[in-house]
């Protein structure tokens, strides 16, 4: 998959380089591509914003440079990505569907944003990654990078991504390593039988348990077994 990032601020994605992206990115399995908005700029001093029409703080970026800086990356697969706080909330289920596109452009505004004109011409999908403003779109397009790189096939080894969190609606079960005994809080006993369809039973519990007590709204959406359901009932009737 191939990433091209359009930003004033190139050197913000440093961290790109490190841990499993960075990985990722030697073993060609993605590409990330940063484009500066700032060389298309035709101003002797690389001005790439301008005064509001009509008044008000801040500045704008230019539409002129915007649409050269797009034109130079463009291609007939690629889809388009306008980081805003006005977007669709990032979820699981679009990153998964993103994770099967071959071309993303991701476009990051900054200062008070874009000139509307050069946004409607490109018509971009609006994707945010939370409800409050950033400075800029750097930061959300590297949570979508990142979150997007690990479904690419052999980012991650094969069954990691499974029971992650949001993998199947619910939050991921609590997770145990060496030692056995820390501070006196020793690891569940189910997990060190090696019984494994008891663990995998523990496990879906827990991922229950750990769905009703920090996002109970999800367990709304999934589809719980007659089994799930009877447990469910049990956490219930304990927390009332």
């Amino acid at each position: 998959m191939k990433f091209d990032v359009l930003t004033l601020f190139p050197e913000m994605f440093e961290p790109l380089n490190q841990s499993i992206i960075g990985r990722a990115t030697e073993k060609n399995l993605i590409e990330i591509n940063l484009v500066n908005i700032r060389d298309f700029s035709k101003n002797k001093h690389k001005q790439v914003d301008d005064t509001p029409y009509g008044g008000g703080a801040g500045m704008l970026m230019k539409p002129d440079v915007v649409w050269d800086c797009y034109n130079s990356v463009k291609s007939d697969n690629a889809k388009v990505i306008y980081l805003s706080p006005q977007g669709e909330t990032l979820s699981q289920t679009k990153v998964e569907e993103l994770s099967k596109e071959e071309h993303l452009i991701l476009l990051c505004g900054h200062y008070e944003g874009i000139d509307q004109r050069v946004i409607d011409k490109i018509n971009p999908e609006e994707i945010s990654i939370g409800d409050y403003v950033l400075t800029g779109g750097e930061l959300p397009a590297m949570v979508l990078i990142d979150s997007v790189s690990r479904y690419v096939d052999g980012v991650l080894k094969k069954g990691s991504k499974s029971e992650e969190t949001f993998s199947n609606g619910l939050l991921e079960y609590p997770q145990y390593t060496k030692p056995e005994d820390f501070e006196g809080m020793k690891v569940p006993e189910v997990l060190l039988s090696g019984h494994h369809e008891n663990i995998e039973k523990w496990r879906r519990k827990e991922s229950i348990r750990n769905t009703y007590n920090k996002r109970k709204e999800l367990l709304e959406k999934v589809q719980l077994t007659k089994e799930d359901k009877n447990f469910l009932k049990e956490i219930e009737e304990l927390d009332n």
